[in-house]
Parts: C-alpha cells; structure tokens; sequence
C-alpha cells in the first residue's frame, strides 16, 4: 500500500495493501479501495464509493457516493482474468455510476478519457471507449464494446447497443435506444433512435466556421438523397467538398464496424 502523506483519508475508509493513492487525494467515509487500485493526484472519492480491479484513475477525478468502479464485468464469459479500467483527468463521475473493465474477448481494456461528466446512475459497460469531453445524462447505459468518440452527449435514459460507434459530436436525445452507428455530429433522437439530422447546436457552441457547418449540410443531404449505396454516397461526399468535418464524416462511415448506420430519412 502506498498512501501519499499529502492524502487526507478517513478513518472509516479502507484502503487494501496494494492500493496506490495520489498526492492531495481526499477519501471520504466508507470509501473502499481495491489492492490494485491507483488514484492520481488529486482525486476525490466522496463518500462510501467502491473502488475495485485493476483500475486507475487520472488526476482531479471525482467520483461521487454509492458509485462502483472497477468491479467485474456484466459478462457471464467474464472467467476472473486480469483485464483493466483506466479514466482519464478531470472526470466527474456521479451518485451511483458503474463502470467495469475490459474482457479477454474485447481486449481487456475499458477506457475513458479526459474531462467527462457520467450523471447519476450512468453506466460503462466492459471494453467500452470512451472519448474526451462526453456527457452521459441521468441513467443512460453504455453496453460492452461501444466506442464513444469526443464531444458526444447521451440523454438520459438512453441505452447504447453493444459495438455500436457513436461519432465525434453526436448527440443522442432522452429516452432513446441506440442499436446502429451514428454519424458524427448527428442527431438521434426517439424511442427507437433515428438520424434526425446534424448537432448544429453543438457545431455552433464549439465555434465551427459557419463554411463547415454548410459543407456538413450539404453532405448530409448528398448522404439522404443522393444515389447508389449509402457507403457509393459517403464515397461521393469528400469529392464533393474539402472540408475537414466532411472528410472525417466519410472516414468514419467507410472505417470498419460490427454494425450498420442510423441513415438520414
């Protein structure tokens, strides 16, 4: 066990022999921390949080009570082996959030970047990754093996159907259930989720020039109505435009994925 001498830790919380924990870490009551947990510098475990696997944890997280890192996967192939969770810096991770590591099928590692925000009762299922900046609402569940890329935000309540890709930007409105990949910065919304359109809320807010978000426009109509197959049509829109936005769009539509694509109606 290694506890900085910086650390304030609580004298009802039990750290394992193993554990590493940070500089200027703060562990709260009934905090328990696992033998192969590593807390960076400056992590705060509110209270009666659970920390558990081989986890480690970036530097400024804060995890907030009755919330379970690190213990193991919803999986029934799951069989014990050491597999992995790591969280990036800065994270805000809420009352009851779940978040489990990887399995020796998806390849051991759940990732989460930097600077996210999992509301209340969020979940990230095992070998799931995710990017940097992401919101996840109240409730809303991430199944095993997604890949969630930067800047996305998923309502709360909305479930994200195992190897589904959610792309850079997109946003995925309550109540929602997410079974294809969806593009990025685009819009889904409904019970059963459907493309709605493009984030161009969220284009605004991050400052994108008003020329991409018009090129973006452009591509989604071209990939709504245009000819041929959709991946002919995700082909046909870079040569249609240079913008970076666009050409990251045809990227990842033709990059490689279990699953097919929410279309545009």
């Amino acid at each position: 066990m290694s506890i900085d001498p910086t650390a304030q830790v609580h004298a009802s919380a039990v750290i394992e022999e193993g554990a590493v924990v940070g500089a200027d870490c703060v562990i709260g009551p009934f905090c328990v921390v696992g033998p192969q947990v590593k807390l960076g510098q400056g992590v705060v475990l509110k209270s009666h949080v659970v920390m558990a696997g081989d986890t480690e944890i970036g530097d400024e997280t804060v995890i907030f009570p009755f919330a379970c890192i690190g213990e193991v996967p919803q999986d029934l192939k799951f069989k014990g082996e050491n597999t992995k969770l790591v969280v990036g810096k800065r994270n805000r991770i809420r009352e009851g959030c779940t978040m489990n590591p990887g399995t020796e099928g998806g390849g051991g590692i759940t990732k989460v970047g930097d600077d996210c925000l999992f509301m209340t009762g969020a979940h990230v299922g095992h070998d799931a990754i995710v990017g940097n900046r992401v919101i996840m609402a109240n409730q809303a569940a991430l199944a095993g093996h997604c890949h969630v890329e930067d800047d996305v935000i998923i309502g709360g309540l909305s479930g994200i159907h195992q190897w589904v890709r959610l792309g850079r930007g997109a946003i995925i409105g309550a109540v929602t259930m997410v079974t294809n990949d969806v593009l990025p910065h685009g819009l889904v919304q409904g019970p059963r989720g459907k493309l709605d359109g493009l984030n161009l809320v969220g284009l605004k807010r991050k400052g994108v020039a008003r020329e991409d978000i018009t090129a973006l426009r452009a591509a989604f109509q071209t990939l709504a109505q245009g000819e041929g197959t959709f991946h002919e049509r995700a082909k046909r829109i870079t040569e249609d435009s240079d913008s970076e936005y666009v050409r990251y769009m045809a990227e990842f539509i033709l990059g490689a994925t279990d699953r097919s694509f929410l279309t545009p109606n």
